[in-house]
Formats: structure tokens, sequence, C-alpha cells
């Protein structure tokens, strides 16, 4: 019969079975959480098989022990009720084997009396106080019942109940004891093994569907995960609880490690074509340089216009292949990191960055002897980076004065981190730009700059344990934080 009737397909919804429910009901080879769980519930049914036979066996004792007390009470009273207590030999036999006792003892007011007459015993009995709590002897009890020698007896001592006195005593022998009590405990770990077993095999059954299955399927999405990224992944199964939940962010996580690697391959493809195109375009560079080196010589008044803007927009040209070339890099070299003074630090980057005291000058606020802990090779260019920002940005717009432009560079120290505070008086960054200017191939400049010069600053100052961050920026200018750890 192919399909599910209605009715079948309703109880597998409510009791949350999946579709694929033959595949589930195959048999799986034992892997080391289902061996695990197995055995946790193997030692678990053994422990409550432990905790249910060993109270039982106790209460069986107990009781049997009382039974022959009260008919032995009720023989003494029978036995006192005669002249004199006087009791025939045959009698005392009968009595003696009603109650299955083999002596009777009442003790009254400290004295001891004697009714039934105790036999010649090989071995000195036992003696059992029911009148005593001792709740971990009467668990023991049995156990030495079970395993002690054969002709073990038992002396029992309990409150009267159907006559007065301090305490009635009987003398019973272990054997019959033995043999009733082994039959009560093997009928009772039959009975309770059953039920454990059953309950045991129960609960493994349900955690089995509840989280072997579950687990197994996720690890299989991880393993055909792992094996072939670009798989079709896995339908998720429609759950709420914390299985559910780690299905759901697995897939997708997995959807995002996919998209990561497509971003990856294409950009991979790209920065392959870009190399390509970047490595002719340098030599076009060179080429044209070349050619502007030999315009200079010419008496032309048109040509030597001309030239500075065309030498510097070779320049910028340059400057980008270069820039390109750079972040297109796997990764930049890990810090070497040393201690040097700050001051002589941020002069040569000056120097470099293209400031002067007469253009877009320097304007420092450093404490004495401040120094830093980092590469001085990658410090310096994240100095430049930012100077040189500053300084195209003054020069590039006209209500600035050379004369006015600055950049000012403080520091200071906070609990341990090095702060050093950038700040400018140009025109600000636009507004537009500001939330992306960390981006690759943002610039702040609409004529200059390849926009990667903020980008690569930040991740040097990353890779040194810190960060560059942009604090404010505005038409009174801009600042930028460096933050090292020291």
């Amino acid at each position: 019969m192919s399909g599910s009737s209605p009715a079948l397909t309703a109880i597998r919804k409510a009791l949350r079975v999946p579709d694929d429910w033959r595949e589930w009901m195959k048999p799986h080879a034992p892997d080391a959480l289902a061996a695990r769980l197995l055995m946790l519930t193997a030692v678990f049914t053994v422990a409550v098989e432990i905790m249910i036979v060993a109270p039982s066996a106790a209460g069986f004792h107990e009781r049997w022990l009382l039974d022959r007390l009260q008919s032995a009470e009720l023989a003494s009273v029978g036995v006192e009720a005669l002249p004199y207590s006087a009791v025939e030999d045959t009698t005392a036999e009968q009595l003696l084997a009603i109650g299955g006792v083999q002596a009777v003892v009442v003790g009254d007011q400290g004295v001891r009396r004697l009714l039934l007459q105790a036999p010649n015993l090989p071995r000195t009995p036992d003696l059992i106080d029911l009148r005593q709590s001792r709740p971990l002897a009467r668990l023991v009890d049995p156990w030495r019942t079970l395993f002690g020698h054969p002709d073990r007896s038992i002396r029992v001592q309990s409150r009267p109940r159907y006559r007065s006195g301090d305490f009635i005593e009987v003398l019973a022998p272990a054997q019959p004891l033995k043999v009733e009590l082994r039959a009560f405990m093997l009928n009772s770990l039959l009975t309770s093994l059953v039920i454990s077993l059953a309950a045991g095999g129960l609960l493994y059954l349900g955690l089995a569907f509840l989280v072997l299955q579950p687990l197994r399927r996720v690890t299989r999405s991880i393993e055909r995960f792992a094996a072939d990224p670009e798989s079709e992944a896995e339908p998720i199964r429609d759950r709420s609880d914390e299985i559910g939940r780690v299905e759901h962010e697995l897939a997708r996580m997995q959807e995002e490690v996919r998209q990561s690697l497509r971003s990856r391959a294409r950009l991979v493809a790209l920065g392959e074509a870009v190399a390509k195109i970047n490595h002719d375009l340098r030599n076009m560079l060179t080429s044209a340089q070349m050619a502007s080196e030999r315009l200079a010589s010419s008496p032309d008044p048109l040509v030597a216009k001309a030239l500075p803007r065309l030498e510097k927009a070779l320049g910028r040209a340059a400057a980008l292949s270069r820039n390109v070339l750079a972040y297109g890099k796997s990764e930049e070299p890990a810090p070497q990191k040393t201690r040097f003074a700050l001051t002589p630090a941020v002069v040569s980057a000056a120097e470099d960055a293209g400031l002067s005291p007469s253009e877009v000058r320097l304007v420092k606020s450093i404490p004495t002897r401040f120094n830093v802990f980092a590469d001085p090779d990658q410090f310096h260019r994240i100095l430049v980076n930012l100077m040189r920002n500053a300084r195209q940005a003054i020069e590039s717009d006209p209500s600035i004065t050379r004369k006015r432009g600055e950049i000012r560079v403080t520091a200071s120290d906070d609990s341990g981190v090095r702060v050093i505070r950038l700040s400018d008086n140009g025109p600000g960054i636009p507004p537009r730009l500001a939330d992306r200017l960390f981006e690759p191939f943002v610039s702040g400049r609409e004529s200059d700059g390849t926009g990667l010069g903020l980008t690569i600053s930040r991740e040097l100052a990353a890779s040194h344990g810190g960060d560059l961050t942009l604090i404010e920026t505005g038409p009174s200018g801009t600042v930028f934080e460096l933050r090292l750890p020291n």
C-alpha cells in the first residue's frame, strides 16, 4: 500500500516523527554517544533495581519476624492462662510449631521469664531488637540471612502488643526465613527487572529519538558540508527546542560560509585580473613618465604650463597602482614591536607626508619622553597616511590659506594605552562618506586619493592590538584617534 493515510500522517505529526521514518527505524552502527547513553541507562536500571529490591527485602524480613513475635505472644498468653503456667512438653512443642519459634521469653520489670523452653543450639543466635531504630542494620539483615550459616538462629525482641511487659523475645531458626526470603526476592527482582527494563528501554528510545537522531543529522550535515561546502543543505526539521535552534544556527552559519567562499572566489578572480591590469598600467605609466621628462626640456610655454598637472596626474596614478598592489597582498607581516620615542617618529612622518612650516605646518603637544611600543615602519606608515590625507584635504580647500593650515598631534596615556590624536583644521569629511571612511576605495576627497590609506592604517593598528577611529569631523576640522597598547 503506497503512501500513508490521513490518520497516520496526523499521528506522525503529533509525535513529530520525521517524514523519513523508515530511514530512522533502520539500525545504526553504535557510536560513542549511543554506547555511553545505553551504558548509562543500564547503570540507572541497576541502581533502580537496588533501590527497589533492598528496601522490599528489608520490609519482608521485618514482617516475617513480627509475624513470629505476634504468634509467640498469643501462645504466651495461652500458657500463662494455665495454672502455674504449667505446659506439657507435647503442648509446648505444638505451640512452638504453631508460632514457628523455638522459645519464648517475656521480660517484665527487669525479670526474664522463659515461657516455652529453648532447645540446645549448636550456634549462638544473633540478636535483632526491633525496638531500636536502625535503618542501615535493617537493610543488611536480609543479606545476613540469605548468606548466613545454615544452622543460624535469630533472637528477636519487640514490645508486646497483647500483654503487659517490657519486651517479648522469641528464638526462631533462620532457615525457613531464608527460604521464604529467597522466593520473595526472586519474585521482586523479576518484577522490578521487567519494569526497569521497560522503563529504561522506553527512556533510551525516547532519548534516541529526541537527541541521538537529531545529533546524527547535524553530524551528517557538518561532514557533508566539510567535504563539499557547495552541496545542497539538508532540509531543517520544524523544531522549537534546543536541537531545533542548533540546526537553524548551523544552517545559517553554513549559508554564511558558502556566501563567503563564493565572495572569496570572486575576489580571487578579480584580484588576478586587477594584478594583470595593474602590471600593464604600470608599464604604461612608466612610459608616460619618461615622455613627460622629455617634455620638460620643451621651450613651448603651453607645454611648460601643462607639464606640472601631467606629472601630478601621473604621480597619483602610480600611487594608486602601488596601493592597489599593497592592499591586494594576503596579509601584512607580523609587527616587530620595539619601544621608541614618539616625537622623532612624528617629525619623520611629517617630512614624508609633505608638511612644512611655510605651508601646512606640524604642531606637537607631546609629553617629554613619551614613547610607544610598536613596529617603527608600520607606525610610520600609519602616521604618514593620516598626515598626507590631512594635508591634501587642507590644500584642496581654497578658503584655507597655507599659512593657516596645521596638523596637531597630541599624546596621552589612558590606563596603559597610548592615545595619539591627529587633528587638522581642514574642511572635514563629507557626511555621506564618514560612516564608510575605512572601507576600501572610499576616499574623503573628490579629486585625489585612492581610498586605501585609511583602510591599511586601521589594519596595521589592529595588528598591534589597537584601533584607529574617526573621533569627529566637520567644517572646523577632523580628528583621528590611534590607540595602541603600551
